[in-house]
């Protein structure tokens, strides 16, 4: 029960990291926000990992791995602030979470993964419902197509993970992440750099904390609770999302944007479905 809490507030404390980049975007660069939020985040994770690990605070083994899963992790980032820019919060987060999904597909072509019916189905309702909220048809916005491009990297993340996450301490892990994308993130925060108002260094600090206390939590949701039973709990991100849109923002998601969110929703759900056909040999 303390790892659901737990992953439950994480996850619905990523939309107010959403919301505060989307409102800070209307006076300042993507870019420069981008940077901001890693560059916070390593003052509460840098002293963390200090007290766990001294010096040896980065991981010994396969940084090169641990390199490129930062860099694909702050390219989704980069792209998905340019997104919520440009379009709402909600439809921005449902082209994100594509990413599972196509994590899925990537898993069974790299990582050699067990294909199963379950799977096939999961990439069909991924697929629909990625067309449903792109809808072709009409004219594409370009930062639905950011939107997607960050689910993308964000797949290329998550199998980057679980390359590198068997050997290597979670904190360990997410202090290198954020020293990393600190450092990858700088060039374009010095071309688009401005100094921050007063009166908005608070959000610009919210940024870093929520995101820090927020990849803490769910490292320990994860060690109290099993994966299938905290999976599920990610789309309470889709729901904050559309609460911080239509709160802070006053937008209203389209019919559109709800039924290919739900069905990108239902397509995350089935992979939870684990018969005893699909276990039997499998990884």
């Amino acid at each position: 029960m303390r790892g659901i809490i737990l992953m439950a507030i994480a996850m619905l404390g990523v939309p107010l990291v959403d919301g505060i980049a989307k409102y800070l975007s209307a006076d300042y660069s993507p870019l420069f926000i981008g940077w901001a939020r890693y560059a916070v985040a390593c003052l509460i994770v840098i002293p963390l990992a200090y007290r766990y690990h001294g010096m040896r605070m980065f991981p010994d083994e396969q940084r090169f791995a641990h390199l490129v899963r930062t860099a694909f992790l702050v390219t989704a980032m980069t792209l998905y602030f340019l997104a919520i820019a440009r379009i709402p919060i909600s439809l921005a987060v449902s082209a994100y979470f594509v990413g599972p999904v196509v994590a899925v597909a990537l898993s069974v072509l790299f990582l050699k993964e067990t294909f199963t019916w379950w799977k096939l189905l999961s990439l069909v309702l991924g697929f629909v419902g990625s067309i449903v909220v792109l809808q072709p048809s009409g004219d594409i916005e370009i930062g639905l197509i950011m939107a997607f491009g960050a689910g993308l990297f964000f797949a290329l993340y998550l199998i980057a993970t679980r390359q590198t996450s068997q050997n290597s301490d979670p904190i360990k892990t997410l202090a290198f992440q954020c020293v990393i994308g600190t450092v990858l993130l700088s060039p374009q925060a010095a071309f688009t750099f401005e100094v921050p108002q007063l009166n908005v260094l608070w959000l610009f600090a919210g940024l870093g904390i929520i995101s820090a206390i927020g990849h803490l939590m769910t490292i320990l949701a994860f060690r109290l609770a099993d994966a299938s039973t905290l999976s599920p709990l990610v789309y309470l991100e889709l729901v904050g999302s559309a609460a911080i849109g239509f709160m802070i923002f006053s937008e209203i998601p389209t019919l559109s944007t709800i039924g290919g969110a739900a069905l990108i929703i239902i397509s995350g759900l089935v992979l939870l479905r684990k018969p005893a056909s699909d276990n039997k040999g499998g990884t």
